[in-house]
């Protein structure tokens, strides 16, 4: 399945909406996508399920691309 995580890039600095960013990650459930990101430093904001119609949108943004982990 495909997540869409939603993050800031420094953990202690206190989230701001104008510097989240997101990326796509293939993962079994939400857990395993917060396992794979524990070694970089990112405070998660929010981690989505990409399916259906959503899915089908997201990839179709030129910024769609999902990591490698």
């Amino acid at each position: 399945m495909i997540y869409k995580v939603y993050y800031q890039e420094n953990a202690l600095e206190v989230p701001v909406r104008e510097n989240t960013k997101s990326l796509y990650l293939e993962a079994a459930d939400e857990r395993e996508v917060r396992q794979k990101l524990k070694d970089r430093n990112y405070n998660i904001e929010f981690v989505q399920l990409l399916e259906g119609n959503y899915l089908e949108y997201e990839q179709a943004s030129e910024h769609f691309h999902v990591e490698k982990l």
